[in-house]
């Protein structure tokens, strides 16, 4: 096996000149939201491919419907009773900071839940946590594929 492939992208990453190690505790929690969105993105996107061949747009509304305010809240509700205390109080902090943007066509309650999800994200993406951060992602899907079945049966 060649040695390249023995590491991760994560160290490749860090190996990059200018990046540096980031201390996630503390990371105020807009930033933390703000790599969260991008890490959450990701990990929709790299999904949606896994999916077979379609055209760009589809792939993108299908995007789209996962990384939207609400759908982020939706699965934040599902995750919450699975956090840690130290998990729980990223979100909370996340969830209370103020946003210099306003919600774009979602409650405040939806975009602020999403921010918190997002810093939780971000949090564990930093602390190099993948596993967990997988982990609840996964269970916040799987939160709403059952409300999009029970949906589909009413």
């Amino acid at each position: 096996m060649e040695k390249s492939l023995d590491f991760g992208f994560e160290h490749y990453l860090r190996e990059m000149p200018g990046v540096k190690e980031i201390d996630a505790a503390s990371c105020s929690p807009l930033v933390l939201a703000y790599i969260g969105d991008c890490i959450f993105d990701l990990i929709i996107k790299t999904m949606v491919v896994g999916k077979g061949n379609r055209q760009v747009h589809k792939m993108h509304e299908e995007t789209s419907h996962y990384v939207q305010a609400s759908s982020q809240s939706f699965m934040m509700r599902a995750m919450q009773e699975c956090l840690t205390a130290e998990e729980h109080a990223v979100y909370r902090r996340g969830r209370n900071a103020r946003s210099v943007s306003p919600a774009k066509n979602q409650s405040i309650t939806d975009y602020r839940r999403a921010t918190g999800f997002e810093a939780l994200i971000g949090y564990l993406y930093l602390k190099g946590e993948y596993q967990r951060l997988i982990e609840l992602v996964n269970i916040g899907l799987q939160s709403m594929k059952k409300q999009e079945q029970t949906e589909k049966d009413q």
